[in-house]
């Protein structure tokens, strides 16, 4: 395989001394290997598990160095993999990018081709990079939810971390689905965003959730936790009888002290949730759905803010310090060069 191709940006992760150092570099494109494509990024994405690598403040690398970014959408320009051809549109969503191999945050991607989707007609690049890992999780909760029997006339969803990409895109996708959804939220000021999404109700978070009660008076039929911590259980306490709440997110905290009596006692489903490791083909599926007819009714509105490759650290500083609602896309830009295989 020969390639011709110019160098490239890439924002390089590095342990050093216990701290993340974050910085830009340019090299030259890789070879993709045995079964791998090789990818010219056109958008990434700002996810806060990419907030938490880049700042340094979450243990996301598993290798050092590495390229962050755990979206990435392109176009192929050289693959090793039967069945792929340059010029597909191709999503990364997940997969181990940005974790424990090269992610998103670069010109080029290599990358096995077991992990990437093409995007579905029906979807252009950015609208593949607005949804990225934050759509694919929140379609991939709907999914769960609903093979585990729910159905929207047994109530309402609730649906916490509302204004993050994954609870923006839950609260859009079960609307949709025809559910009532009432957003959990500390942000007043996001309260128009969220009711224009389609939340019927907008609540703030509880003041105290610390010790577990047990049993509360039931309120909602599901829920789509994006926080953890002792929300997670204050949830659970006030879910209805044989009902279910998905866990997504550990945005406050990867540790609960919960009580069982709502799982036993009311027979509440507790359903754990990570597209990270999705297979191929329910990944391919989930993207149908999405560009089809679960496509999200409001995606600009969560996909209102772009950002270039340089203002990735600013962006992470607003993921952070709670400054942005939605989805933040990266715009990687630049044309398509040739390849010779």
């Amino acid at each position: 395989m020969n390639l011709s191709l110019p160098p490239g940006r890439a924002l390089i992760l590095s342990l050093e001394e216990g701290a993340v150092r974050a910085q830009v570099v340019t090299q030259t494109p890789p070879h993709p290997g045995e079964g791998e494509l090789l990818v010219r990024v056109l958008y990434s994405a700002i996810n806060y598990k990419d907030a938490l690598a880049v700042s340094g403040r979450g243990r996301i690398l598993r290798r050092s160095p590495l390229i962050g970014g755990i979206d990435a959408v392109g176009i192929v320009v050289a693959s090793r993999a039967h069945g792929w051809t340059p010029g597909t549109v191709v999503v990364a969503a997940g997969g181990g990018l940005g974790e424990e191999r090269d992610g998103g945050y670069a010109d080029y991607l290599s990358a096995p081709a077991t992990i990437l989707t093409r995007v579905p007609e029906g979807l252009n690049p950015f609208e593949a990079a607005a949804l990225g890992s934050a759509g694919l999780t929140a379609a991939l909760v709907l999914e769960r939810l609903e093979q585990a029997g729910l159905r929207p006339e047994q109530g309402t969803v609730l649906v916490t971390g509302a204004s993050g990409g994954v609870g923006s895109f839950a609260i859009d996708l079960f609307t949709r689905a025809g559910y009532h959804v009432v957003a959990m939220s500390g942000r007043e000021e996001l309260r128009e965003y969220l009711t224009a999404l389609g939340a019927v109700e907008v609540i703030a978070p509880p003041q105290s959730a610390a010790a577990p009660v047990g049993l509360a008076s039931a309120r909602w039929s599901a829920a789509v936790d994006n926080v953890g911590g002792q929300t997670l259980a204050w949830i659970l306490e006030r879910i209805r009888r044989g009902g279910k709440v998905a866990a997504v997110g550990m945005a406050a905290s990867s540790t609960v002290t919960l009580s069982i009596f709502p799982l036993i006692l009311r027979q509440v489903d507790l359903l754990g949730v990570n597209s990270t490791e999705v297979d191929h083909e329910r990944r391919a599926s989930l993207w149908a759905r999405l560009a089809g007819p679960w496509r999200p009714r409001h995606l600009d509105r969560i996909a209102a803010r772009t950002v270039g490759f340089d203002e990735i650290p600013g962006a992470v500083d607003d993921v952070l310090e709670r400054r942005h609602h939605g989805r933040i896309v990266v715009g990687l830009g630049g044309g398509v060069a040739e390849s010779a295989c």
